[in-house]
């Protein structure tokens, strides 16, 4: 529950939107200037949200004083000159009276979410061999799942983690164990998908001797052996029914059954379970369990794929490049200029492993003391569906729907020759707007995805010339 100071000298205006806020589970403190905002310590807040005009000393005053508390300014004065110096005095968001309910609490909701995400700090993880390492990347995606770990890991309740192949799950399945209260004890991981169907029940809850062909001897299973740790499930989607019947009963009695046994055993496990599947979508086709989705979806993590982590993706190549270059002892190789460019414009459709990979294979294949493109061994992936078609040019009439270059020459019926004329208007525009726009502009004023448009670049030929982007040296 967030706490939010509100300062405005009208009070039927500060009584409305109290109401508006406290309805919408924030706790609300009112002032009707600076001096008695002050009084209140806005400090102690979350967000202060300040008329501009107010008796004596103007809301711009809280700016400062409040810092770092974020101070969103209203106005009745709906001019972009009060607009721009607020926000130039370091105002976080702007808001013209009379503002629309909706709107505000969007916004609202949108700085209190920044604010949340700007102090979460990247876990310290120990893996296996007890090497130390922290999660990397600053991008608000990632913050968020930082501020989630925080929160869930303290908390003893099963976690689900979802994300596609090559996220990074099982690296916040052990940041969240190792920030648990469970940290001391074990964290056994089990992928659901290496595991033979036949024996995937024997291997979780153990089997005694005799009770089946080949069972020479009584085994303990993965659940028992996470007795007062935390059980990792990767691809739990994978799970067979039967195994589900069976971790639902963990999960809901604390107790497992051996296979071929009569007597129970109690259990105190966490479960942290991951899967780059729709298990609610399973659940409706009968592939997976509805009761035992909702018994492991008490929290969620959802993890970014890198080609949505901009920011982040030459970072990780850096760290990624300097562990391949200890591993296979080449000290001092780095990317070229071109072979940053491509890393950052590439889909990643493997993610971070893929990146790692590749990365590897630039080490190894790279002569010199640069690492170029084609040491790398990047090609493009699967095309897409068919993106959604890029605007008309000004001033020219939309002709008959057409081809934008991703069919395999087969012509749909309807279509005339002369009407084929979408990629001469892409290329066009790429080359025009590219020295002024970032590829995800790009993208976005195309109607298409940052892949599609990489792919098209490759396909047409196009050279991606460096914009206004930070450097990428």
């Amino acid at each position: 529950m967030s706490r939010i100071l509100i300062v405005e000298d009208e009070a039927i205006i500060r009584s409305a939107l109290r109401r508006l806020l406290e309805r919408h589970d924030h706790t609300v403190s009112e002032a009707g200037s600076v001096p008695e905002a002050l009084d209140l310590d806005p400090q102690r807040f979350d967000l202060v949200i300040s008329d501009l005009r107010l008796p004596g000393e103007p809301g711009t005053e809280l700016i400062a004083r409040a810092a770092p508390v974020p101070v969103l300014i209203m106005t009745s004065y709906a001019s972009m000159r009060s607009a721009v110096e607020a926000l130039k005095l370091g105002a976080v968001d702007y808001v013209a009276k009379p503002f629309d309910h909706d709107e505000l609490l969007e916004t609202v909701a949108r700085v209190l979410h920044q604010q949340a995400t700007h102090r979460a700090e990247p876990p310290d993880i120990t893996e296996p061999g007890g090497q130390r390492q922290t999660m990397i990347g600053n991008c608000p995606a990632m913050q968020a799942v930082y501020t989630r770990i925080r929160k869930t890991a303290p908390a003893d309740v099963t976690v689900l983690i979802q994300g596609e192949s090559g996220t990074g799950k099982e690296l916040v399945a052990r940041a969240i164990h190792q920030q648990s209260k469970r940290a001391a004890a074990s964290l056994v991981c089990v992928n659901c998908a290496a595991i033979p169907e036949t024996l995937i029940e024997s291997e979780l809850f153990g089997h005694e001797k005799g009770a089946f062909t080949g069972a020479s001897a009584a085994r303990t299973g993965l659940v028992e052996a996470a007795d007062g740790g935390t059980l990792f499930l990767d691809e739990i989607g994978e799970l067979p029914l039967d195994a589900q019947a069976r971790l639902l009963r963990v999960l809901q009695e604390g107790e497992i059954r051996k296979i071929g046994s009569v007597e129970t055993r109690h259990v105190d496990v966490r479960l942290i379970a991951a899967t780059h599947r729709d298990l609610r979508a399973l659940s409706k086709t009968g592939e997976f369990r509805l009761d035992l989705y909702y018994r492991l979806n008490v929290m969620q993590i959802d993890l970014p794929p890198l080609r949505d982590r901009e920011d982040d993706i030459l970072e990780i190549a850096d760290v990624l490049l300097d562990k391949a270059c200890q591993r296979h002892d080449r000290e001092g190789l780095r990317l070229s200029r071109a072979a940053r460019r491509v890393i950052r414009d590439f889909p990643w459709p493997g993610n971070v492993r893929e990146l790692e990979n590749a990365l590897e294979r630039g080490v190894i294949l790279a002569e010199g003391h640069l690492i170029h493109p084609d040491d790398l061994g990047l090609s493009p992936g699967p095309r897409p569906t068919p993106a959604p078609r890029p605007p008309e040019p000004a001033g020219q009439t939309p002709g008959p729907s057409t081809s934008s270059g991703d069919s395999d020459g087969e012509e749909e019926p309807g279509l005339d020759e002369e009407d084929l004329s979408l990629e001469d208007y892409f290329q066009h525009f790429v080359l025009e707007h590219q020295d002024q726009m970032s590829e995800t502009e790009l993208a976005q004023k195309l109607g298409i995805s940052r892949k599609c448009l990489w792919e098209r670049r490759q396909r047409l030929g196009i050279p991606r010339k460096k914009g206004p982007r930070r450097s990428a040296s």
